[in-house]
């Protein structure tokens, strides 16, 4: 009987922290708080638009990787256009 005690007190305190480590987790923002998987598809307009300032802001010497968080586009994408 007393081992069954132990055990389901061991139990109780494992569930309670996997509820506690779920409740984290949820409130965890990820990453940018987009999706990896979001895309956006532009106008031939907007496209050019997009190269022509991002051409401007890394002759200001804006980091590629800030540039790439900004815009929603990938650092290959931002070395590609130079």
């Amino acid at each position: 009987m007393a081992k069954t005690t132990t055990i389901s007190k061991k139990l109780r305190k494992i569930a309670a922290s996997l509820q506690e480590l779920a409740t984290a987790i949820e409130s965890f923002p990820a990453g940018n708080g987009r999706s990896a998987a979001t895309r956006t598809r532009r106008s031939k307009k907007e496209t050019i638009a997009l190269k022509k300032l991002l051409k401007a802001e890394r002759k200001k010497g804006v980091s590629v990787a800030k540039l790439a968080e900004l815009h929603g586009v990938s650092k290959a994408y931002i070395y590609m256009v130079k």
